[in-house]
């Protein structure tokens, strides 16, 4: 299949040809779940913690005798039940990452690529480069139509260029290295560079 390339100016820069076996799949919805939730689990830090009984610094003597109060009978201030005693099944430091084949990954990717392309969502432009002035990129990007966009970029991304759309909302700017599955879902439109194409075709290839 071909794609149109475009330049920042809006001027056509031609075509290029993409490889089907990357942009040409049928979507698979479950495919694109499993991924997110994938990335998204990897994503939480696990820090949550709270004291439990043993890590509180209270006491261990009983509090009050064992017989003859008419009260429940108790041993440590510690217990959950007091003021200051630790927490009952509290949360704990943990990883939430869970596991998902590195092919399972891979397809996900092409299938995100696929679903952008089926959609007419993706954007080639012909070359990412700016003055470093958001006011003259975010005026490109209105004349584009793209108010809600991701941009891959090749294996380095235009200082300018990426300084730039960082002021801009609803804008990302990654390098081909972090292309996701998450991120391209999460915006509209994906616009990849020429460089990016070229390196997704030798990906997968």
């Amino acid at each position: 299949m071909e794609i149109s390339v475009t330049k920042l100016d809006g001027k056509s820069a031609g075509k290029v040809k993409v490889s089907d076996a990357v942009f040409g799949l049928e979507p698979r919805a479950d495919l694109l779940q499993r991924m997110v939730n994938y990335q998204l689990a990897k994503k939480q830090q696990g820090t949550h913690v709270t004291q439990g009984r043993s890590d509180v610094a209270r006491t261990g003597a009983r509090l009050y005798r064992q017989k003859g109060t008419g009260k429940a009978r108790h041993h440590a201030a510690s217990a959950p039940q007091f003021r200051g005693g630790g927490k009952a099944h509290g949360p704990v430091a943990r990883s939430h990452a869970i596991d998902l084949p590195k092919k399972v990954r891979a397809l996900a990717l092409r299938h995100a690529l696929s679903a952008k392309a089926q959609s007419e969502s993706i954007v080639v432009l012909d070359d990412m480069t700016s003055d470093g002035k958001t006011k003259s990129l975010a005026a490109q990007f209105e004349a584009l139509g793209l108010k809600n966009a991701l941009f891959i970029g090749g294996e380095t991304i235009d200082a300018n260029f990426k300084n730039a759309a960082a002021n801009l909302a609803h804008i990302d700017v990654l390098p081909i290295q972090g292309i996701n599955v998450y991120d391209i879902l999460r915006r509209n439109t994906l616009v990849l560079s020429k460089a990016a194409v070229e390196a997704l075709e030798e990906r997968f290839k």
